[in-house]
C-alpha cells in the first residue's frame, strides 16, 4: 500500500496519448493493449497507474526540495507512441511527468537516458503533446552512443551541453535514467564493462556534485532504472542498478559503501 503519492487516472494519460489506445488499455481491447509486447492484465493496468504516478511524484518531490535526491524504481516509459505502446513501454512516462511537472511548475527538464536502446517517446510526441517543447526542449532528450570509451565520450559531451545550459537557466531539472542493458552481457543491449557502466554513474555524480558548487545551490535531480535483460540471472541487473544507487549515496549523499557488483558472464550474448 502507497501512502505517499495517488496512482494516475486515465486523464493523466491522455496528456500523451490518444483516446482510443487509452480507451484500450483501460479495457483491453486487442490488439491495441497489447502493442507494448506484454499479455494485458487488469493487475498490469493498475501497475502502470502507480509506476508513471511514481516517476512524476519523484521528479516533482525533487523540484521542490532540490537538496534531495529522489529516486523512482520504474521503468517502462520511453518507447511508447502516442497511438500505441512499444518495446515494453504501454505509457510515455517520461513524456507525462515532464508535461506535468512543467504545468504545475514552470520547470523544464533534461533527460540523461543511458538505456541501451534510443529512448523515442519523448522525439515521437513532440508534435502531438501541447508544451512537451517547452517541457523537455529540442536537445535535451539525451543518449549517449559509441561502444567502450567512446560511449563515456558521449556522455561527457552531454554532460558539457547539460552544464551550459543549466548555468544559462534553461534547463531546471535532470532525471537520470541509467539503464543496466547499456552493459555489454545484457540480452539486448551491450555497450559497456562494468567498471565502464559504473564510470558512468561516478561521472554524473562528480558533475552533480561539482555544479552544485558553482550554482551555489543544489540542482533538482531524480534517479530511475529502465532497461535491464538477463533471462539467465536477473539478480546482474539488479546489481548493476544497485551500483549507480551506491555511488549516488557515496558522492552526493556522504556515505562510505562498499559494494562490489555481481554481474554474471553472459554465455548467450558472447556468443554472438
Amino acid at each position: 500500500e502507497i501512502e505517499h503519492f495517488k496512482p494516475f487516472s486515465k486523464m493523466d494519460f491522455l496528456i500523451a496519448h490518444t483516446k482510443e489506445y487509452v480507451e484500450a488499455m483501460y479495457t483491453g481491447i486487442k490488439p491495441l493493449c497489447e502493442t507494448n509486447w506484454l499479455p494485458w492484465s487488469k493487475k498490469l493496468l493498475i501497475s502502470l497507474e502507480y509506476t508513471n504516478a511514481s516517476l512524476y511524484s519523484a521528479m516533482h518531490y525533487a523540484s521542490q526540495n532540490p537538496s534531495y535526491i529522489t529516486f523512482s524504481p520504474t521503468a517502462g516509459f520511453h518507447h511508447s507512441h502516442p497511438e500505441n505502446g512499444s518495446g515494453f513501454c504501454s505509457f510515455s512516462g517520461q513524456v507525462i511527468a515532464s508535461v506535468k511537472l512543467y504545468k504545475e511548475t514552470g520547470l523544464r527538464t533534461a533527460w540523461l537516458d543511458l538505456d541501451g536502446h534510443f529512448g523515442t517517446s519523448i522525439e515521437n510526441s513532440r508534435d502531438f503533446v501541447q508544451d512537451l517543447n517547452l517541457a523537455v526542449p529540442k536537445g535535451f532528450n539525451m543518449n549517449p552512443s559509441g561502444k567502450h570509451h567512446n560511449y563515456i565520450k558521449s556522455l561527457k559531451y552531454y554532460l558539457e551541453k547539460l552544464e551550459k545550459a543549466i548555468l544559462n537557466n534553461e534547463i531546471d531539472c535532470v532525471v537520470w535514467a541509467h539503464g543496466a542493458d547499456s552493459h555489454e552481457d545484457d540480452d539486448m543491449g551491450g555497450y559497456c564493462t562494468t567498471e565502464e557502466w559504473i564510470e558512468c554513474s561516478t561521472l554524473f555524480f562528480n558533475w552533480v556534485k561539482q555544479l552544485n558548487t558553482k550554482r551555489r545551490k543544489p540542482l533538482p535531480v531524480t534517479l530511475t532504472l529502465f532497461g535491464g535483460y538477463r533471462m539467465d540471472d536477473y539478480n546482474s541487473v539488479l546489481s548493476l542498478h544497485t551500483a549507480d544507487i551506491v555511488e549516488c549515496l557515496n558522492i552526493l549523499c556522504g556515505q562510505s559503501i562498499d559494494y562490489i557488483p555481481e554481474v554474471k558472464y553472459n554465455e548467450w550474448r558472447r556468443g554472438f
